[in-house]
């Protein structure tokens, strides 16, 4: 039986998932041009999963969201040319869909950035694109195991004390390495408060 697919002709939300990353919606006649492996095994630095979930405001799970992330390398610098994606074996940006990864889960496997720049701390940016939102939503991930760092970083201190932890994601040792936990919610619900999100 031919197994038939979905079309353009539903919401923006679902269809940016299928069409920018067709791999892993199950399209194997087309090639997603980026994956949620940033970090070949020779990339320098910490190696790192990056794994959530992203919730409405009902505290559910959305099971059609597309998360991007784009990050420095473990040295801070931000990769200009294939050539040095080549030889770093990191791309530093990375799509994931959460349709198709058990409880609606996305996840990236990288490695843990360096801080760009002094008095910044090590962060990853995330651009969210889900059903309903016409623009895309965008925010950061900072990481909890860097608290000097965080305390000192101008953006992060520009947001709300109240709402900062928003923007940190949880670091855990699991069995297949070190795991970094990050839920995203699009409005506050019973499961936790709205992520901030920032206006570019």
């Amino acid at each position: 039986m031919t197994r038939l697919y979905q079309t353009p002709s539903q919401t923006v939300g679902p269809y940016f998932a299928y069409g920018l990353a067709p791999t892993q919606y199950g399209y194997s006649f087309f090639k997603s041009l980026f994956t949620p492996v940033l970090a070949q095994h020779h990339a320098q630095g910490e190696h790192i999963r990056i794994t959530g979930q992203v919730f409405d405001g009902a505290g559910n799970t959305i099971n059609d969201a597309l998360i991007e992330i784009q990050q420095c390398n473990a040295q801070g610098q931000l990769l200009q040319t294939p050539a040095q994606v080549q030889a770093q074996g990191f791309t530093g940006f990375g799509r994931c869909g959460t349709g198709t990864l058990e409880g609606h889960h996305y996840e990236f496997f990288t490695v843990k950035p360096g801080a760009s720049a002094a008095g910044q701390a090590p962060f990853i940016n995330v651009c969210v694109s889900a059903r309903g939102l016409l623009l895309h939503a965008f925010t950061r991930i900072y990481f909890d195991d860097e608290a000097a760092a965080n305390a000192r970083d101008e953006v992060l201190a520009s947001v709300p004390a109240e709402r900062r932890a928003t923007l940190v994601a949880k670091r855990s040792s699991k069995p297949g390495g070190i795991e970094y936990r990050f839920d995203i919610y699009m409005q506050d619900s019973v499961k936790g408060r709205e992520t901030v999100f920032f206006d570019l």
